[in-house]
């Protein structure tokens, strides 16, 4: 396996398998090309044998230097149960902690458990939402009407990165 910085020539095969990679829902809009194009230097792929095993768009906040935003990521669903998503994971945390990052946020759907639960076992916190469902706090309309999110934080400021290999 390989992990590399993401390019600009990435993006067509990632988009071409996104939808793919949900299950056939509708993900591709939530990534388009600007994502690719201006956070190459904080997102990754990972690679085996020219195939495409995931990969984690992330970026530094402009506006808060120490917090660090994971967009999107993805694995392969011919790589799922590999620690592929802790690769990625630990690959952006170690890369932002050295841009003086101190924070990662995220966010996912609700019905996502798959999701909630990785984010879980990475150490992330759940924020307060509006309402809890199920003992998850949920922020309605957090991406706009009907666009319910969970929202997870990690201080990075206790993570270590002494087992990360360049």
């Amino acid at each position: 396996m390989k992990i590399r910085n993401i390019q600009d020539e990435d993006f067509l095969r990632i988009s071409t398998n996104l939808n793919t990679w949900w299950g056939g829902r509708n993900m591709v809009d939530m990534l388009p090309r600007l994502f690719i194009h201006h956070f190459k230097n904080t997102s990754f792929i990972i690679e085996e044998n020219r195939e495409s095993l995931g990969f984690v768009i992330g970026f530094v906040s402009p506006s808060n230097p120490e917090q660090a935003y994971i967009h999107f990521v993805g694995v392969n669903p011919k790589a799922r149960k590999k620690n592929i998503g802790r690769t990625l994971y630990e690959h952006f945390f170690h890369a932002v902690k050295e841009k003086g990052c101190t924070e990662v946020s995220c966010v996912t759907s609700p019905v996502n458990a798959t999701s909630i639960n990785f984010h879980t076992k990475m150490g992330f916190a759940m924020k307060d939402g509006d309402v809890v469902l199920d003992g998850t706090p949920i922020n309605q309309n957090y991406d706009g009407i009907g666009q319910d999110r969970v929202v997870f934080v990690k201080s990075l400021e206790a993570w270590s990165d002494t087992h990360f290999e360049n």
